[in-house]
């Protein structure tokens, strides 16, 4: 099912190309046509170039075209759009208790870990002549995208909307798409209720992006846009920047874990099943120092995804973007590693945490044979919303830090101003703009 390749001057190319071409495939799908597209635009347009007629036509007309795309692509026409009281009160009935009290104890961990997240001000102190500090304060409204589709999240309300709560947002509202009989998964209306989320809107995809960015006549516009979602939700995303800030661009979810002859082969099939069954363009990568481990994976992977509700979905991921790297060392799998810069990085190995310096790409690291990558999706504190397609060299995961602003301070008495007065204009002068320096001489009595 899944390669094996040894890792060695033979093979490095092929690995390293390998390994970043899935991030090129990703960007690269984007300007091809697709003919699905014919039937609703007429002709084969892009998914970039449908994204942004969409795009284009919310802002123009509205909720007229919210409902229109709704109808082609959720095959529902949202109305109302808010859920109201009722639908979320029998939300409970449909879902089972013992998730319930699993969603209160998600809950209590994403919130006390977030809470540890939010930044401190600045105190305001001398530097130079002048008094400088910062103070941070929440985004006034955010909007949290909850995707539907073959696997609604309900956890992505938790680890999304809560950390936007803790940071203090005043207006939290959450977007999803709405099934086939015009209501709202349950789960996610139970998970919205623990946490208090009140404005719910049973509208998805493109048309949700949107709605949140430009606003409609039934709609206050958001000030930021965070969640996960598919490629068309995240490529929208992306087009709406300016409009509103975003939380990160993602990709496919992707898994990359790294084990020695330590590890547990049944774990690690079923950590690399877990991250397949998302989608069919999910990735799963081992890179591992144990022949032994890398040569028995496949038979453990069949083993395990006999039974599987997802496994078509799965098989076909673990086959298409599946791989397994045996290295002669971990320091070799971890530069390897940080070339990927994977969403979860899973240490498998014998003292974990003597490696954690060297990492510098990846979303989430997981340490240990006891840490599942499931833990960070649903229970132990961390936001699950995290960097792909190699963004986590530059991207951080969503957390309370990602909704709030800091907003710098500066102050100066006159007679600090004064001294600094002379450089400022000096300065001005050389970049040629005169009206600066004449800003800071006048405050001398003095002009150019």
């Amino acid at each position: 099912m899944i390669e094996v390749i040894k890792f060695n001057s033979d093979t490095k190319e092929k690995i390293i190309d390998r390994l970043i071409s899935r991030t090129d495939h990703f960007y690269e799908q984007f300007s091809k046509p697709l003919e699905g597209n014919r039937e609703i635009f007429g002709k084969p347009l892009t998914p970039l170039e449908s994204v942004r007629q969409i795009l284009g036509e919310i802002q123009k007309d509205g909720d007229i075209a919210v409902c229109k795309y709704s109808e082609i692509f959720d095959k529902v026409i949202p109305d109302p759009y808010l859920v109201g009281s009722a639908e979320i009160k029998n939300s409970y009935q449909l879902v089972n208790e013992e998730v319930v009290e699993a969603l209160k104890v998600s809950i209590e961990n994403v919130s006390a870990y977030q809470k540890r997240m939010l930044p401190n001000d600045i105190s305001l102190e001398k530097n130079g002549n002048a008094t400088t500090g910062a103070y941070y304060h929440p985004i006034e409204r955010v909007g949290i995208y909850i995707p539907g589709g073959t696997a609604p999240l309900c956890s992505s309300v938790i680890m999304n909307a809560l950390p936007a709560i803790i940071a203090g947002v005043p207006e939290v509202v959450v977007f999803t798409p709405p099934q086939r009989d015009g209501t709202v998964d349950p789960g996610v209306l139970v998970a919205c209720d623990l946490i208090g989320i009140k404005e719910i809107y049973r509208v998805g995809g493109i048309p949700a992006i949107g709605m949140m960015a430009y606003g409609t006549s039934t709609f206050k516009k958001v000030c930021k846009i965070a969640g996960p979602g598919n490629s068309f939700v995240a490529l929208a995303k992306k087009e709406v920047v300016g409009y509103v800030d975003i939380d990160l661009f993602a990709g496919p979810s992707e898994i990359l874990i790294l084990a020695d002859e330590t590890a547990n082969k049944e774990f690690v099939a079923a950590d690399m099943i877990a991250q397949a069954e998302h989608d069919k363009v999910a990735s799963s990568i081992l890179i591992t120092t144990s022949i032994e481990l890398a040569e028995s994976l496949n038979e453990e992977l069949d083993k395990q995804l006999e039974d599987l509700p997802r496994k078509e979905i799965a098989s076909y991921s673990l086959k298409n973007y599946g791989f397994v790297i045996v290295v002669d060392n971990i320091s070799d799998g971890i530069t390897l590693s940080n070339l990927v810069a994977p969403e979860h990085l899973e240490l498998c190995v014998d003292n974990p945490n003597q490696y954690l310096n060297d990492i510098k790409n990846t979303g989430a690291i997981f340490l240990g044979n006891y840490s599942p990558e499931a833990a960070g999706d649903y229970l132990a504190g961390p936001s699950h919303t995290l960097p792909t397609s190699g963004t986590g060299k530059f991207y951080s995961g969503v957390s309370a830090d990602t909704f709030i602003r800091r907003t710098s301070i500066i102050h100066y008495d006159q007679i600090d101003f004064e001294k600094d007065s002379p450089l400022i204009a000096s300065i001005a002068k050389i970049e040629q703009l005169e009206g600066h320096a004449r800003s800071a001489l006048i405050r001398l009595g003095k002009t150019i």
